[in-house]
Formats: structure tokens, C-alpha cells, sequence
């Protein structure tokens, strides 16, 4: 009873460890969400950008100008190229976390299997010990002894 007794300690934690690396796989694809969100603003910026740069395009710019534009758009495309790393960093994180739950969750299965094994083993040794005293309980009902040596014909006679 007491083995049984630490595997249900270790399914229980087990099941913290596997609740765990659960919140932080969730954790992780929240901050690729946000990520992946804040590179799409920084893809609709840079576009509505070039959608406004279009529309005076034929109105006369001075080259000044025309610079700070291109400057601006290249450190736009920078921020995206980073954001865009980021990304793929978090993605490679959230996969390791994906198979740290994994395993998380097969450590938690194969215990609970070997905790039914071991209840399932328990109960066949207490039915085997309630049927050995029901049977010496009925052989002492009546007045029989216990039979030790028995052949095909029955019990044995001792030898003279």
C-alpha cells in the first residue's frame, strides 16, 4: 500500500509539472500573438506609408525630402526584418514548449497506468486472501482439515 501511495504522489506531481508546462506553452503563443500582430501594424503602416508617398508622387518633392522618405522606409523594413526574427525565435520556443507538454502529459499517463496496475494487483491479492479464509473457514465448518497432499483419487492416505 505504501508504493501505491508514492505513485499517487508522483501522478500528483506529475500533474502540477504537466499543468505547468501547459500554462507556459499558453503563455508563449500569447506573446507570438502579440508579436505576430504587432508585425502585421508595422506591415499596414509601412504599406498606408507608400499609399500616401504614392498619391504625391507626381506633386514636386525636394530631394531632401524624397531622402528622409527612403530613410524612414528602410528603418520601417529594418523593424519589420526584426520583428519578423522575433517571431520565428518565439515560434522555435513555443515548439519546445509544445513537446515539453508532451512528454509532460506522457510521464502523467504512464504513471496513472502503473497506479492501476499496482490497484489492480492489490485487489487480486485480496480476493486471493478472502477466498484462502473462506476456504479454511468452511473446511473448520465441516470439521475438515485443511487438505496439504491430494491426488488425482482424493486425499491421500499416509503410509503405514
Amino acid at each position: 500500500m505504501a508504493s501505491l501511495q508514492a505513485f499517487l504522489v508522483a501522478v500528483e506531481m506529475a500533474e502540477r509539472q504537466r499543468d505547468a508546462a501547459r500554462q507556459a506553452l499558453q503563455d508563449l503563443q500569447r506573446a507570438r500573438s502579440a508579436s505576430e500582430a504587432q508585425l502585421q501594424q508595422l506591415q499596414n503602416y509601412a504599406q498606408e506609408t507608400e499609399g500616401r508617398w504614392g498619391m504625391r508622387a507626381d506633386a514636386t518633392v525636394k530631394p531632401e525630402v524624397m531622402y528622409h522618405h527612403y530613410q524612414f522606409m528602410d528603418r520601417l523594413g529594418h523593424a519589420v526584418g526584426l520583428q519578423s526574427h522575433v517571431i520565428g525565435e518565439q515560434e522555435g520556443r513555443v515548439r519546445a514548449a509544445g513537446q515539453a507538454l508532451l512528454q509532460a502529459e506522457l510521464r502523467v499517463a504512464a504513471l496513472r497506468k502503473v497506479v492501476e496496475r499496482r490497484r489492480h494487483d492489490l485487489a487480486q491479492a485480496e480476493a486471493r486472501r478472502d477466498q484462502k479464509q473462506t476456504d479454511e473457514r468452511a473446511a473448520l465448518r465441516f470439521g475438515k482439515a485443511p487438505v496439504t497432499g491430494q491426488g488425482p483419487d482424493g486425499p491421500e492416505e499416509p503410509s503405514p
